[in-house]
């Protein structure tokens, strides 16, 4: 059975989606400023922060940005030719491949993401306002 939601909620919602697109919309217009397509400073972002034991691999890079494989694999391509990232194989087995940021790849993936912190932090109060609303 669904919980009745009051109009406060709905409107506690749609503020947090507003900063959520605001956030967003302020980080495509970052990636866009470097040059990049906003997926590709996501797939940037996957392969830096990802979290500890995870491989850099296509398999768990479309998960991470819950994209189907093959898509992973066009958004890489497109990477690699900016070069921003770049493929390698592993030591011991040579059939799996794995990726890296370049040097430009982790310069952009910094600077953009110093620039995304502000817009984060300016939106940090309305969502945990939203957040503190769901535990009531």
């Amino acid at each position: 059975m669904a919980s009745r939601l009051t109009s406060e909620d709905f409107r506690k919602q749609a503020e947090f989606r507003h900063h959520l697109r605001r956030f967003l919309r302020s980080s495509e217009m970052n990636a866009k400023s470097f040059g990049l397509e906003p997926n590709q400073y996501q797939l940037l972002l996957a392969i830096k922060g990802l979290p500890n034991g995870a491989s850099p691999n296509i398999s768990t890079l479309a998960e991470r940005l819950q994209i189907e494989q093959h898509s992973a694999v066009e958004l890489v391509d497109r990477s690699v030719k900016k070069g921003m990232v770049e493929r390698y194989r592993d030591g011991s087995d040579k059939r799996k491949v794995f990726l890296r940021l370049t040097e430009a790849g982790e310069k952009a993936v910094t600077e953009i993401a110093v620039r995304n912190r502000q817009e984060l932090m300016n939106s940090l109060p309305a969502f945990m306002e939203f957040l503190d609303t769901l535990h009531k």
